[in-house]
């Protein structure tokens, strides 16, 4: 018997939902739904800079607000920290990980790209002596840990996943360079704490923006690594607004908690989102959600 559809929203709580997330949350929730399943929801906390807990109780009654519910309690990325350490140690056991000590400035400096390519960390910190590596980290110096990506495509060869929209897609990781895995200033990346919990909380269908569809291929070899499922994916399109810009935090984008306190109806707004449309007061032209 396969397992039962479980889809989830994990947003961060570094500032206040907007419009793409309503979207993305509803997307997921009704993914789930239509197939008689399960919605998770996880706060993904462990940016101990950011994260607030002010932003976590916006969060929850946003969404009470658009009318998704979700089942069971609410996982904490904060709460995992032990899981993420164990990851690492298996990756590290592997001898696939190793400490990177470069400030963003002068990996800044280091990068180049060809046009139209994103630019890759160029491995600086891979080529270190071993007894380089200890010193630095026995005097207390800070590093981030990066995985030695050439080392861990070829030990996990070949790979695919499916996106409910694009298909089967070939991964290739190896475009991503040495991503980091654990930060300077967090115990996980966001590439190895989601890989991590989408597998210990049975998700089996991803529902996010299109604009994390290449790092699934980071995600799929951490799963071979792990030894962990990988679920189905769904890689919907962005909101943006009238001139085209992206709704996003960054760009100042309307808050669920403005519209929520001005008296707007959640659940009409969750409407219009389903029917493809946004209220007329932030975008008269609407989008396509039949391609989303």
């Amino acid at each position: 018997m396969s397992a039962p559809t479980t889809s989830r929203f994990a947003p961060s709580p570094t500032g206040r939902l907007h419009l793409g997330h309503a979207f993305s949350a509803i997307q997921a929730h009704d993914r789930a739904r239509s197939a008689g399943g399960r919605f998770l929801l996880r706060i993904e906390d462990i940016d101990g800079t950011r994260s607030r807990p002010e932003h976590v109780d916006a969060i929850l009654a946003d969404l009470r607000w658009l009318g998704v519910e979700w089942d069971g309690p609410v996982l904490f990325q904060s709460a995992r920290l032990d899981v993420y350490a164990g990851a690492l140690e298996r990756l590290r056991g592997m001898a696939l990980l190793y400490p990177c000590f470069c400030t963003r400035a002068e990996i800044a400096a280091s990068l180049s790209a060809p046009h139209g390519l994103e630019a890759v960390y160029p491995g600086t910190c891979r080529h270190l002596d071993p007894a380089d590596r200890a010193a630095r980290i026995d005097a207390g110096v800070a590093h981030a840990w990066r995985i030695d990506m050439t080392a861990a495509a070829e030990r996990a060869g070949p790979l695919e996943w499916t996106d409910e929209i694009a298909g089967d897609v070939v991964a290739y990781p190896e475009r991503h360079g040495d991503v980091v895995l654990a930060r300077k200033d967090a115990p996980a990346s966001y590439h190895l704490a989601v890989t991590v919990d989408d597998a210990a909380q049975g998700v089996t269908h991803v529902v996010r923006g299109v604009d994390l569809f290449a790092a699934t291929d980071v995600h799929r070899l951490l799963q071979a690594l792990l030894g962990l499922p990988t679920p189905a994916y769904r890689h919907h399109q962005l909101l943006t607004d009238a001139d085209g810009a992206r709704l996003a935090k960054r760009n100042d984008s309307p808050t669920l908690e403005r519209l929520r306190l001005r008296g707007d109806d959640g659940h009409a707004l969750a409407a219009l989102l389903r029917a493809g449309r946004l209220p007329s007061d932030i975008l008269t032209t609407g989008f396509l959600a039949a391609s989303a």
